[in-house]
C-alpha cells in the first residue's frame, strides 16, 4: 500500500519548524538530528515536490510563496497530531511542563510550588530550566515564563511582574554604602546575559554613572547567589529580590527604584488551547505574583 504522503512526516515536520523559526537549529533540536540532516530533509522534499521551499537571506531561511500557502495547513495538521497524541496518553493529562529561566525557577518559583501542590494535588509540575526560548508549539511543553517585552510572535502572553529594579546586597556590604556614588568603591556583580542596565538606574536616580568593577557571572542564577554570598552588589528585579529582602538576606541600600522596560510573562503557544491544568497554574501564578491574601479560585 502506497503512502498518502508525498514526503515523509519527519521531513514535513522539519519544514514546518524551519518555516516558523527561519533556521535549521530549532528543527534539529526538536527532531533530535543534526542541522545537516534537516537540510537534507528539505532538499529531498524540494526534489520530490519539484518546488523551492525556502529562500536563504540575511534574516535566515524564509519560506517561498509555495510554502507560505501550505504553512497554515502544516501547522494545523501537526497541532492536530499533537492533540491526538495527548489524548492517547491520558496519564500525561495531569502533568504540566513549564519552561523557565534558571534564576526565576530557583529564586522565585520553587519556593512557592508547595502551595500549588496543596491547591492542585492532582497536577504534577515539571520544569525545564534553560536560558533559551524554547518553541512553545512543541507538544511536550504546556507553558513557559519569559523575560522581555511580551511581544513574541505566535505567543499568547500575560504579564506576571518585574515592573522595577534596584541594587541589592547583603546587610554587611550595605553598611559601606552611604550614597549611590559609593558603588564605585565596592564590587559590582555583572550579569552579561542580563537586561538590566546600571547606567539607567544611576540616571534615574539623578546621578552620572560612575565607573564600576567587580566579578562577572554568565549564569543569572549564579550572579544572584553571588549577591547572597556577599560578593558584590547586584541589580535585581522586584520579583526576584522579594523573598531575600523579606528574609533579611539582602537589603536595598538606596530608595530609588528604576522602572523596567522588561517584565516576566506567562506564555503559551497562541495556537494551542489552554487546558484546565494550564488555566489553574496561570491563576495561581497571578495570585502569587500579586502577593494577595487568601486562595485563588479552583476550576
Amino acid at each position: 500500500m502506497s503512502s498518502p504522503f508525498a514526503i515523509p512526516l519527519n521531513a514535513l515536520r522539519a519544514i514546518e519548524i524551519v518555516a516558523r523559526s527561519h533556521a535549521l537549529g530549532p528543527a534539529a533540536e526538536e527532531l533530535g538530528v543534526t542541522p545537516g540532516a534537516v537540510s537534507q530533509h528539505i532538499r529531498r522534499a524540494e526534489a520530490r515536490l519539484g518546488v523551492q521551499l525556502f529562500t536563504r537571506t540575511s534574516s535566515g531561511l524564509l519560506p517561498t510563496d509555495a510554502l507560505l500557502a501550505a504553512q497554515p495547513q502544516l501547522r494545523a495538521g501537526f497541532q492536530a497530531l499533537a492533540e491526538a497524541s495527548d489524548t492517547l496518553r491520558a496519564v500525561e493529562d495531569n502533568v504540566l511542563t513549564l519552561t523557565a529561566g534558571n534564576v526565576f525557577a530557583s529564586s522565585w518559583l520553587v519556593w512557592r510550588l508547595s502551595r500549588f501542590a496543596e491547591l492542585a494535588p492532582d497536577i504534577e509540575v515539571r520544569i525545564i530550566t534553560t536560558g533559551k526560548m524554547l518553541d512553545l508549539a512543541r507538544p511536550d511543553i504546556d507553558c513557559g515564563i519569559r523575560f522581555g517585552t511580551g511581544d513574541w510572535p505566535e505567543v499568547r502572553s500575560e504579564m506576571l511582574g518585574g515592573q522595577s529594579y534596584w541594587p541589592v546586597c547583603t546587610p554587611a556590604l550595605a553598611r559601606q554604602l552611604k550614597s549611590p556614588e559609593d558603588l564605585a568603591q565596592v564590587p559590582i556583580i555583572a550579569d552579561p546575559k542580563g537586561m538590566l542596565v546600571w547606567a539607567d538606574w544611576f540616571r534615574g536616580a539623578g546621578i552620572s554613572p560612575p565607573p564600576l568593577k567587580g566579578p562577572s557571572y554568565s549564569d543569572p542564577a549564579v550572579a544572584f547567589d553571588a549577591a547572597l554570598a556577599g560578593l558584590g552588589v547586584l541589580l535585581s528585579l522586584d520579583m526576584m529580590a522579594c523573598d531575600a529582602l523579606a528574609l533579611g538576606r539582602l537589603v536595598k541600600p538606596f530608595a530609588h527604584e528604576q522602572p523596567s522596560p522588561f517584565n516576566y510573562w506567562f506564555v503559551t503557544d497562541a495556537n494551542k488551547s489552554r487546558p484546565r491544568k494550564v488555566r489553574l497554574f496561570l491563576d495561581w501564578m497571578k495570585f502569587e505574583a500579586a502577593g494577595l491574601p487568601g486562595e485563588p479560585g479552583r476550576d
